[in-house]
């Protein structure tokens, strides 16, 4: 019988049953058998020959119908696992299925289905990596049916989609929850086959430029794949009681007390081997770095979609494993993650339907900002030169940081506002290690503080001060603690001088705030674009575009807010971090502007600027004077040799905020994995036209 003939018979089975309102009996084997034939239809022609509608119509109309092409061939047996159970047991076996999923060992083929059962599959582990050596043979069967098999897998976990977002975001998902348990026998070596999939993956194609135009590159939907279904598998609240353990000879820890029952979660946060760490970061750095790639050798390799993936992946693993994070921040190849997260952030700081992809990008740098490590490692010299839409500058990977923030600011789109105390705290957390910020960093930060000062800014929102009190903290960090090698800093601070004496004598009387205001509604603009010099952009780089109408974007909830999402600590002489007690909220009954401006204006930390200024305004000015200056680099070289040894305030200890877990990112994390495995599996559209309900599917 033709292709064609088949599929015409299955779909004539198909209608029939669709169409049947009367219960046909079990015992029909005539009509059951059809769907059984042997026809080789593809998932795409499953799709095409069995409308969603039609299945749904089945359920309606007759629910015993459906019941029995289900159960078709089931012994009725009391004891029978539920039907979710067996279908995701027959998942994970068929995942180690040999001759299908992977190589068979043996010369023979396995006949009998009892030996599928007693196979180790730990011998089958798909790729080399995290505790397996061996790499197999790569196959483009086997890494097809793999696909499709992590498909289906998606789709079972896919009740999350369904349940709208709750505040406690405690609902496990049963369907993860028992397919990451100690019922499914194949877990371990599956978890090490998706980890070690994705980390190995080489999109390059074995390191030859433009060899992927001659091969077509059948693993990357493999490890798409594999990467959804092992963020989706580490979707867990709870902290994870952290790992000191002592290190043993397998690749997981031992030792450990008990993790998670989530047995994906527990082997991610036990890797603890140095050459396993290696793998895992060298592999996300490789793939994520690849659309950088793309900018200066167009074409070279083949360009990865799944990015944002690798992102929630990398986030799990810093905040499952300790271990993990602490050997990222050990050398300087936490760069290899900074440069692009940058990268992907001032590339999408205008698009609205990647709002989603800002706010992890973020995530990631506040929870590396909160090592002392990390603000160490950006003093490092920045020579990549990927072509980016930012100002040409020669400095550190800490003035790459802060100007592509101070792109974000100025000129992202509306919707990035709650991200901008995020930014700036990140800038606060790394400012006590900065060396020296160049001439272009610093004039950036000041063009920041300009902005946030001006009257109507400070007094059109309640929190707006907040950015203020944030940019200060970070002159005063570099003022007490790094002044020797920030001259430029402190130029700029002495030429920009006029904004920190405005903020000095901020009128606080309620005519002038409304004054201030009222000049706000004549020139809605949204924050002092101009008077930053902007500068040459990068050569072969492209401005950032906003969407194109029409593009998908999936709903988010809100973030919680700075004071949720981080915890403050105080650094001791020693290095040590001490918790602080959060400062009781006063409950402010409802007080006139003015004098919560007042309660706020008299903490403005301003002694150190000005006592500052104080000291080096009269000696620069007489320079100026005494040899008719107005060449910088003469005043320059005069700061650089300054002091201010015994003439400031005592340094005040060094604040940093730290992320900590909570239930309302954990939220933000669902729903914006699942967003993104939506709108990216459209080939079959497994979702799309359904009823989802933890977010929304909009147009731009």
């Amino acid at each position: 019988m033709g292709s064609a003939d088949s599929k015409l018979n299955f779909r004539k089975a198909v209608i029939q049953l669709t169409t049947k309102t009367q219960p046909v009996e079990a015992t029909d084997d005539a009509f059951w058998d059809q769907f059984w034939a042997d026809t080789a239809t593809s998932v795409q022609d499953v799709f095409a020959l069995v409308p969603a509608a039609e299945i749904r119509a089945v359920r309606e109309e007759s629910p015993s119908n459906l019941a029995t092409l289900c159960y078709k061939g089931e012994d009725d047996d009391e004891n029978a696992r539920p039907l979710a159970e067996s279908l995701l047991l027959a998942i994970a076996d068929l995942l180690f299925c040999p001759d299908f999923t992977v190589q068979s060992h043996r010369r023979s083929t396995v006949d009998s289905a009892e030996d599928i059962h007693s196979l180790d599959s730990c011998e089958y582990i798909w790729e080399a990596g995290v505790g397996f050596a061996h790499s197999p043979q790569p196959n483009y069967n086997h890494d097809m049916n793999r696909m499709e098999l992590l498909k289906l897998l998606l789709t079972c976990f896919s009740e999350a989609m369904y349940l709208p977002p709750a505040p406690d975001s405690s609902s496990i998902n049963p369907w993860v929850q028992f397919f990451c348990s100690t019922e499914n026998r194949h877990a371990l070596p599956l978890f090490t086959s998706l980890l070690n999939t994705v980390c190995a993956y080489d999109p390059v194609g074995y390191g030859i430029p433009y060899n992927h135009l001659l091969f077509s590159d059948y693993r990357e939907p493999l490890v798409e794949e594999a990467a959804q279904v092992l963020i989706v598998t580490l979707d867990h609240d709870g902290a994870t009681p952290t790992v000191d353990g002592t290190t043993t000879g397998t690749a997981m820890d031992d030792a450990d007390p008990p993790g998670p029952e989530n047995l994906f979660v527990n082997y991610l946060s036990r890797i603890h081997r140095e050459e396993d760490f290696q793998f895992i970061l060298k592999g996300i750095a490789r793939l994520l770095s690849n659309p950088l790639l793309q900018t200066y050798l167009p074409n070279s390799t083949k360009k990865i979609q799944f990015h944002q993936e690798l992102l929630v992946l990398f986030w799990k693993l810093c905040d499952f494993n300790k271990k993990f994070l602490f050997f990222v921040l050990k050398s300087s190849d936490v760069l290899d993650i900074l440069v692009p997260v940058l990268f992907f952030l001032n590339d999408a700081r205008a698009d609205q339907s990647r709002v989603g992809l800002m706010h992890i990008g973020v995530f990631i740098l506040l929870l590396l900002s909160g090592e002392r490590n990390f603000g160490v490692r950006l003093n490092k010299p920045y020579s990549v030169r990927v072509p980016m839409d930012i100002p040409v500058f020669t400095g550190t990977h800490a003035d790459l940081l802060i100007v592509v923030f101070h792109k974000i600011i100025t000129s992202g789109h509306q919707r990035l506002q709650p991200l901008f105390d995020c930014l700036l705290t990140i800038v606060v957390n790394v400012s006590p290690y900065l060396k020296s910020l160049s001439m272009v960093a610093a004039n950036k930060l000041l063009h920041l503080l300009e902005a946030f000062s001006t009257t109507w800014f400070l007094f059109s929102a309640a929190q707006n001060h907040h950015l203020v009190f944030f940019l200060l903290e970070v002159f005063n960090n570099i003022i007490q603690y790094q002044f020797d090698g920030n001259s430029n800093l402190v130029y700029a601070i002495i030429r920009k001088r006029s904004a920190f004496h405005q903020l000095a004598n901020l009128p606080t009387d309620p005519p002038a705030i409304h004054k201030a205001l009222q000049r706000r509604r004549r020139a809605p603009e949204a924050l002092s674009r101009t008077s930053s010099q902007e500068g040459v952009s990068m050569e072969g780089s492209h401005p950032a575009a906003p969407a194109e109408p029409g593009t998908l974007k999936a709903s988010l909830v809100a973030t919680p807010g700075i004071e949720k999402l981080t915890e403050k600590s105080q650094v001791s002489e020693d290095g040590t971090l001490r918790s602080l007690e959060p400062a009781p909220q006063q409950s402010s009954a409802e007080g006139s502007p003015a004098s919560e401006v007042l309660s706020w204006k008299s903490k403005l930390p301003l002694q150190t600027i000005m006592r500052l200024l104080q000291v080096l305004v009269p000696q620069v000015e007489k320079i100026c004077i005494d040899k008719g200056l107005t060449d910088e680099s003469e005043i320059l070289r005069f700061l650089q040799h300054g002091t201010l040894v015994g003439l400031l305030p005592v340094p005040h200890p060094i604040l940093i905020r730290k992320y900590q877990a909570n239930s309302g990112t954990a939220m933000w994390f669902r729903t914006y994995m699942w967003g993104v495995i939506y709108l990216r599996n459209v080939d079959p559209p497994v979702w799309y036209d359904t009823d989802v309900k933890l977010f929304e599917i909009q147009r731009v």
